[in-house]
């Protein structure tokens, strides 16, 4: 059965790639911004704002490609006090979301949805904590210098892979799901499908 990823997003196609998945990426085109203030008008909670995007990606992927698997992917990071950060719009934007991060811990949500036939057959939502440390305001903008406008479309403005560790004190949960994938679930889910050798 044939496979596809609902995203363009690099680092969702680099985590498929190396686990050896055979897969083809087609953007969702799904107009994100307008859903989630839908969303979010209804007081959807953070991780089920992450669940509701990826059920809406893989649907429509799905609606268009009925015979493949499809998944969508979404990830979000909500602050202690329950505000949701979207990706930076602009560099002071991104030095905002860290200035607000800094000192605090704070939930990533990375959820993925699986669609065959135009709906949706399995689910998975994983949460894990970035504890940040305390970052002065010449670290971020020495951070920005170096990182900006690679993160523009990181949510959180980071890379984990790359300088963005260094935000971090402690991140509890998997890499995966800080990467923006419950990767070791969808593996599994694949290997029942027959994606992937048992």
């Amino acid at each position: 059965m044939r496979f596809v990823l609902a995203s363009k997003s690099a680092s969702r196609r680099a985590m498929l790639t190396d686990a050896g998945v055979p897969f083809e990426a087609v953007a969702a085109n799904v107009d994100e911004e307008s859903a989630k203030e839908g969303f979010r008008a209804q007081g959807v909670a953070p991780r089920d704002l992450a669940d509701a995007l990826a059920e809406l990606k893989a649907v429509r992927g799905s609606s268009r490609d009925p015979e493949a698997l499809v998944l969508g992917s979404d990830s979000l990071v909500a602050l202690a006090d329950g505000t949701v950060l979207d990706k930076p719009v602009s560099r002071e934007d991104a030095a905002a979301h860290l200035k607000a991060m800094s000192g605090g811990v704070h939930d990533i949500w990375s959820a993925a949805v699986i669609a065959h036939g135009g709906a949706p057959v399995w689910r998975h939502v994983e949460r894990a904590r970035l504890h940040v440390r305390p970052l002065s305001y010449s670290f971020i903008d020495r951070y920005l210098d170096a990182e900006w406008p690679a993160i523009a479309g990181c949510v959180g403005c980071f890379r984990i892979e790359g300088p963005g560790v260094q935000l971090f004190a402690k991140i509890e949960g998997s890499h995966f799901t800080v990467l923006g994938l419950p990767l070791l679930p969808v593996l599994d889910y694949l290997r029942v499908r027959g994606v992937l050798e048992g």
